[in-house]
């Protein structure tokens, strides 16, 4: 809902619980007045007619106050948007006009040539905030810093930040510390999001999981991004976010062109961090993922079973196996094509190695359809081996520093997609591909940093950072209209392009590269911060573990720790005893059950993964399913019992494991084994309301 008052100076947008308000000074200076608690629209007139605090030496009384920094003028804090022509730097702008269309409230100023919007939604309780730059001038400009908002916190004793930081194969572990006076920033230099930072951070003073008020904030974008939280020296506390690392420069706009910052998105909740990330997690399903209405199915991908010696032969024996337990998407991973018999050649050559599929993908596609499952493949579209014919063709199409060396990770150079016949190659590439056989999902990986950002002979190759996260999304959004029946999932060494923007064109993502089921729990706990059950992709590996840790884990563990997301498949089926695969089957079966819970309920974290018990509750209408992992007990420690919330209080549930009939929030008994040392061990509890 959106309200305005009667002199078109003050904006109210209010979700179920919540209020954003703004308010336009009589020097058209835009204020913040109000984001927390629901509000009506005179409770913001009158904290629009308080007035600034008086000036003090050194300070300027808009530090903290305005809702939208600019460089230039009275102000000290960090800017949301730094311009430069040719005469000038800086912002001087004047109030044009607002406008609202359906749930959209867009606030328009003007700096001569520089047209600046201000785009404000409400969807429940988040508001998504972005800005769009255009220039009507004659001359051009020069993006140097454009956010995509800077959010104003209200005066707090003690603020704490949480955030989401990592490394590969230990992604989104949650850490939580006090905010001091100056500035937090996290980031990604690297050309994607990454897997050292989530763009996702939250402030509290005094929340639990279940109580207190949490202010969150995640940004939409896929490429180099930045995010600083700052604690200014009157106390007050900004979050600023954007595109882009730096200030070196994003964009240069000539006359006539636009720039769209990508979302940045913030959400308060009253209900303490879980509270917080049930909202994300809805808003998620609602507004950001495709077809979240759709259970994602049960998938077997091929890669640590095979890694690159493959064959139609074998991938057709592994998917009969993977049929005979249930699974319902086969996934040909990475070696399929070109002259892919490792890491070093092949990329950039999207068609099938004729020695290994001397027919196509097509046969081996319609085998797997006809034992009932979907198939998929593997792409890497951004990159190249130099030892491809699509670089020895093409060596001017990559991301190059004129006169210096092209550094290669695993082989390979990134290509340049802000080209247009770079994206051109790659579309007519990946429809060919995909119009060659009935192909039903793709996984699309990003296994590189920007290196050497260079684009000899562009007048400005800065805006390659910017014009490669956009051809990305131009390419998704290509291949899904073209081939709707095509799933896509998201994955960059595996969790290193996770985000809001690349989420609203996936399907899923892949979590991390680590499938060590215990290392696990913990990157998805911090996942779920954030981002929802629904779009998790865990696989169940082989025990030991050899790609990462050598560790022993059971078959049960292992299910139960990947049944708290997209349960996925990733062993090699050829070596599993008929005794694994049939309780493999009944594991997949169970999962099937419950999987409505598990991505599209509501999630409780019940206790987080510190060492001895953990678990994860999911409830939807009448259903209530909790994942529980015993991750360590010394001899005769007790296991404790489980709370449960979310539930009825003046209902009676019954479980089906145990056949005990429990009241509203109960203390739930699991049976998991006890008397133990340092074994694993896991359960699935299923209650429903009777």
């Amino acid at each position: 809902m959106l309200e305005i008052a009667e002199n078109s100076r003050t904006w109210v947008l209010s979700g179920p619980t919540s209020s954003y308000a703004v308010h336009l000074a009589e020097d058209d200076t835009l204020l913040h007045l109000h984001w927390g608690p629901r509000i009506a629209l005179p409770d913001a007139e009158a904290l629009a007619a308080r007035p600034l605090p008086d000036y003090r030496p050194f300070e300027s009384p808009l530090d903290g106050r305005e809702e939208y920094p600019v460089e230039g003028g009275p102000r000290f804090v960090r800017p949301a948007l730094s311009v430069r022509t040719d005469e000038r730097r800086g912002t001087e702008w004047r109030f044009e006009a607002y406008d609202s269309e359906g749930d959209e409230l867009r606030l328009r100023f003007r700096d001569a040539g520089l047209a600046v919007t201000l785009h404000y939604r409400m969807r429940d309780d988040v508001v998504e905030r972005w800005v769009t730059l255009d220039n009507h001038g004659s001359a051009p400009l020069e993006l140097l810093r454009a956010d995509s908002a800077t959010w104003t916190l209200p005066d707090r004793d003690g603020w704490r930040l949480s955030q989401l930081h990592g490394r590969w194969a230990a992604e989104s572990r949650l850490v939580r510390s006090d905010l001091t006076y100056g500035e937090k920033i996290i980031g990604s230099r690297r050309g994607h999001t990454g897997h050292q930072h989530l763009p996702w951070v939250a402030l509290d003073s005094d929340a639990t999981e279940e109580r207190g008020e949490v202010y969150g904030c995640a940004l939409g974008w896929s490429g180099s991004w930045r995010i600083a939280v700052a604690q200014l020296p009157d106390a007050r506390v900004q979050i600023t976010g954007g595109a882009g690392y730096d200030d070196s420069g994003l964009l240069r706009l000539a006359a006539g062109e636009s720039f769209t910052t990508p979302v940045f998105a913030g959400l308060w909740s009253d209900g303490g961090f879980g509270g917080a990330s049930r909202a994300w997690h809805a808003y998620q399903r609602t507004y950001v993922v495709p077809d979240a209405e759709q259970d994602r199915p049960v998938l077997f991908n091929s890669w640590e079973a095979t890694e690159f010696d493959i064959s139609e032969e074998q991938q057709g024996a592994l998917a009969r196996r993977a049929a005979a337990i249930g699974v319902e998407l086969f996934v040909v991973d990475d070696g399929w094509f070109g002259a892919r018999t490792s890491d070093r050649a092949g990329l950039g050559d999207w068609t099938p190695n004729r020695d290994r599929f001397p027919r196509g993908l097509k046969p081996l596609a319609d085998h797997v359809h006809a034992l009932g499952m979907r198939f998929g493949i593997w792409v890497e579209p951004e990159m190249v081996n130099p030892d491809s014919e699509l670089y020895r063709a093409h060596p001017d199409w990559v991301q190059f520093q004129p006169g210096r060396k092209r550094t290669e990770f695993r082989n390979q150079l990134v290509l340049n997609l802000a080209r247009e016949d770079v994206r051109e190659y790659l579309w007519e590439q990946l429809d060919a591909l995909l119009s060659s056989a009935p192909i039903d999902y793709v996984k699309w990986d990003f296994n590189r940093c920007f290196t050497d950002a260079g684009w000899p002979g562009e007048p400005y190759p800065q805006r390659l950072w910017i014009d490669h996260v956009r051809a990305l999304y131009a390419l998704l959004d290509r291949l899904r209209a073209a081939h709707p029946g095509v799933a896509f999932e998201s994955c960059s060494g595996g969790g290193g392009r996770i985000d809001l923007g690349v989420m609203s064109r996936t399907d899923q993502v892949w979590t991390s590269d680590n499938t060590d089921p215990l290392d696990r729990l913990a990157i998805q706990h911090g996942f779920s911060q954030i981002h929802p059950a629904r779009v998790m992709a865990a696989w169940v590996t082989d025990s030991p573990n050899t790609q990462l840790n050598g560790r022993v884990s059971s078959l049960r563990f292992r299910f139960v720790s990947a049944m708290a997301g997209v349960l996925g498949v990733g062993g090699d089926l050829a070596r599993w005893t008929e005794e694994e695969l049939a309780e493999a089957r009944e594991w997949v079966e169970l999962y099937k059950e419950i999987r409505p819970l598990v991505q599209r309920g509501d999630l409780h974290r019940l206790r987080a993964p510190r060492g001895g018990l953990s678990a994860v509750q999911y409830v939807r209408g009448d259903e209530a399913v909790v994942l529980a992992w015993l991750q360590a007990q010394s001899y005769g420690e007790p296991v404790p019992a489980l709370r449960l919330r979310g539930l009825d209080p003046t209902a009676s549930y019954e479980c089906r494991e145990t056949g005990e009939v429990h009241r509203g929030a109960v203390l739930l008994h699991h049976g998991l084994r006890t008397g133990l040392r340092g074994d694993l061990d896991a359960t699935v509890l299923r209650l429903r309301r009777i």
